[in-house]
């Protein structure tokens, strides 16, 4: 029996919610897409392994990592009994350019809502639809947002990342009132230009009120 590491990699740009997949260069499932990931080395633990492998695969240095589930599957690999330990990550994909190695063939970024339609390798669509599931439900009990928007944000881009998390429209109003009673933003210096009419108001998250909740749990009923 051998271990795998794969991570289910989330950003948020273009307005979407969006997942890294590659395309492999090596059978089983030669050119199918399927998460970054793969064989856990002897002498590192399964956190090193997933970084190390997302930074071979594609470049990228997560901003939030967090162990999802442990899939057992007897029949889950077909060349032989294989466990993976899965990490989901969030990250803003402008601080990084993908990269791929020999053992991807491309590496992108598809919108969440539409990796119903690609078929990916191994057990891999259930592994990303625990994570999806799992994303949507951290909303209710801790914030979300540090790791995934730029310094300065209006508060409607906020609310678009939350829509485009839960895939619904959530009430505007209703979302900041919430949101503000928290303490978690600060209002920026920063206006947002080129629009019409009045300037947006921008924001930024309060650090330390962010990680401060991160640990305590929010009530966060959407």
């Amino acid at each position: 029996m051998k271990v795998t590491v794969d991570a289910v990699v989330f950003s948020y740009h273009e307005n979407e919610l969006k997942v890294l997949l590659i395309k492999r260069a090596f059978e089983p499932f030669l050119d199918m897409f399927a998460l970054a990931g793969g064989f856990l080395l002897d002498d590192e633990s399964a956190e090193d392994g997933v970084l190390r492998k997302l930074k071979e695969e594609t470049n990228v240095e997560l901003d939030y990592l967090e162990q999802l589930y442990t899939f057992t599957d007897v029949e889950r690999d077909p060349r032989e009994r294989i466990i993976s330990i899965t990490y989901y990550g969030l990250i803003d994909p402008v601080k990084h350019d993908l990269v791929s190695n020999i053992h991807a063939k491309e590496v992108k970024w598809f919108p969440a809502y539409g990796v119903n339609y690609i078929p990916l390798a191994f057990d891999h669509k259930n592994i990303y639809d625990y994570a999806l599931e799992r994303l949507r439900n951290k909303l209710q009990y801790e914030p979300i947002g540090f790791e995934l928007l730029s310094q300065h944000f209006t508060m409607n881009e906020l609310w678009s990342l939350y829509n485009a998390i839960l895939g619904r429209e959530l009430d505007i109003r209703n979302f900041s009132r919430k949101i503000l009673s928290y303490g978690l933003l600060n209002e920026s210096t920063f206006k947002q230009e080129g629009g019409v009419g009045r300037p947006s108001k921008m924001y930024e998250f309060n650090k330390e009120k962010y990680d401060e909740l991160k640990k305590t749990g929010l009530n966060f009923e959407l």
